[in-house]
């Protein structure tokens, strides 16, 4: 089992050697606004967030994948519930943050170093996550779909996935074309956006002002309605298709700050151990 996959990674190593560069391989982009992009605050509200993700999803089994990990936040928030975790991340900037936090936490994790458009274990978990917006980075739009296909492929029977984006509904209501923020060191982040590619894309431009010197960086991301969300899970073979506005479990709809997409994979779940033949007698069939 241990050469199979070593065999994949080598396979999916190579892949990833013939794309090109696109903006999120830029390590030092990671660096330079990790302190922006993931405050402490956001990862003390974690645990209260997964008691909604497992509300909402209501995965079968304890086996959970964590795509774009990111500092590993949700991975932790899930090993201390008792969750098997894998975290998926394609820069080892935010792996090493992420190791050094569950070193803290005191849970295992299992960290891995990939792209997600290369990441597919077949059958292996009962729950994955998309968050914080990490869906829709890719210059080919048709990626995004590779990337639900892989998840659909990698959970189990009656497992569920939940995908957590900025949707173009929210979008079209609150877009503003610059935005700043000022930070008690007396930095200052400036975002620019502007919609293109017909409503199907953001371009953004962040530029942090720091100690006299300022940074610019450039990237984009593909933006989903409610439909289109739902469209890209069906074509895959996702079933049970449902959108919430936020965590909360409210709908999608005028007042969503949040597009949440649930969706399951059809099939039974797997039969539970510990459970006899006799439920079955009793009419109780295995869950």
């Amino acid at each position: 089992m241990g050469g199979l996959f070593e065999n994949v990674a080598l396979q999916e190593m190579k892949m990833n050697a013939r794309r090109k560069k696109e903006w999120f391989d830029n390590d030092a982009f990671w660096r330079d606004f990790y302190p922006f992009m993931f405050p402490e605050k956001r990862f003390a509200d974690t645990p209260e967030q997964i008691e909604k993700v497992l509300a909402l999803t209501n995965p079968p089994g304890k086996a959970a994948l964590d795509l774009c990990c990111g500092r590993g936040r949700c991975s932790i928030a899930l090993a201390k519930k008792g969750f098997t975790v894998t975290g998926v991340d394609k820069t080892r900037f935010l792996l090493d943050k992420a190791r050094a936090k569950a070193r803290a936490a005191k849970v295992k994790i299992r960290w891995i170093q990939m792209d997600m458009r290369d990441f597919v274990r077949p059958d292996a978990f009962d729950l994955a996550l998309s968050m914080f917006t990490s869906f829709g980075y890719f210059d080919d739009k048709t990626q995004d779909t590779a990337v639900l296909r892989n998840l659909s492929v990698s959970l189990r029977p009656a497992g569920a996935v939940l995908i957590d984006a900025v949707g173009k509904e929210i979008l079209a209501k609150t877009f503003q074309p610059t935005t700043s923020d000022v930070y008690p060191d007396g930095t200052v982040l400036v975002e620019r956006h502007e919609v293109v590619d017909d409503w199907t894309r953001v371009r953004n431009e962040w530029i942090l002002l720091r100690k006299g010197r300022a940074k610019s960086f450039k990237f984009h991301l593909t933006v989903y309605s409610g439909q289109e969300m739902r469209d890209r899970l069906e074509e895959v073979g996702f079933a049970d298709v449902r959108l919430f506005g936020n965590l909360n479990g409210d709908a999608y709809g005028p007042g969503a700050r949040r597009l949440i997409a649930v969706a399951r994979r059809p099939g039974d779940a797997r039969p539970k151990r510990g459970r006899t033949r006799a439920s079955s007698v009793r009419g109780k069939p295995p869950r």
